[in-house]
């Protein structure tokens, strides 16, 4: 395992969960690209350093308490893996977006607390990040938090949401 690179992974993750954005310079590569962004808000589309804020941000605005448990790293060549626990606590709506990057669900606030395991995958390039993707427990998300299996109510607070998110787009 090459501890510098996963250092520099586990860093970047621990910096989108609860640090200073402006860091992101020194370990996400300017050509960067975040291959989990399909469902995000069109700003964390692009390339670079501000798009990975982008996704901090968005994620932040619906967890707080956001946190980042690594349980393991594994380095191949300029693959690094890791595995954690992701935990925090929904304290704002959680909006996905379409291809378009349109709203395509809003799922509001429960207030509850979840900790899902992900695995991250991440390339490196110059002693930096340039591109990332994850497996994720969304299901196990969802159940922790209350959106699965939906009451009537929660379905009509997610329809409400929903409008407001289209209305107030962070685009």
């Amino acid at each position: 395992m090459r501890t510098i690179d996963a250092g520099i992974c586990v860093r970047s993750m621990t910096i989108m969960a609860s640090g200073d954005l402006d860091d992101l310079t020194e370990v996400v590569h300017p050509e960067a690209v975040n291959r989990e962004a399909k469902d995000e808000p069109p700003a964390c589309r692009g390339r670079g350093p501000a798009a990975f804020a982008a996704t901090a941000r968005w994620l932040r605005a619906a967890f707080a308490d956001l946190s980042f448990d690594v349980h393991d790293t594994v380095a191949d060549g300029d693959l690094i893996a890791v595995h954690c626990t992701m935990s925090g606590r929904q304290v704002g709506p959680f909006v996905a977006y379409d291809e378009r990057g349109e709203v395509a669900q809003a799922f509001p606030s429960t207030g509850r607390t979840f900790a899902i395991t992900h695995s991250h995958w991440f390339r490196m390039k110059d002693g930096q990040v340039v591109e990332h993707w994850a497996n994720r427990d969304d299901l196990g998300l969802a159940t922790q938090l209350g959106w699965v299996p939906p009451t009537p109510a929660y379905l009509w607070r997610m329809a409400r949401a929903k409008r407001l998110a289209r209305r107030n787009p962070a685009h």
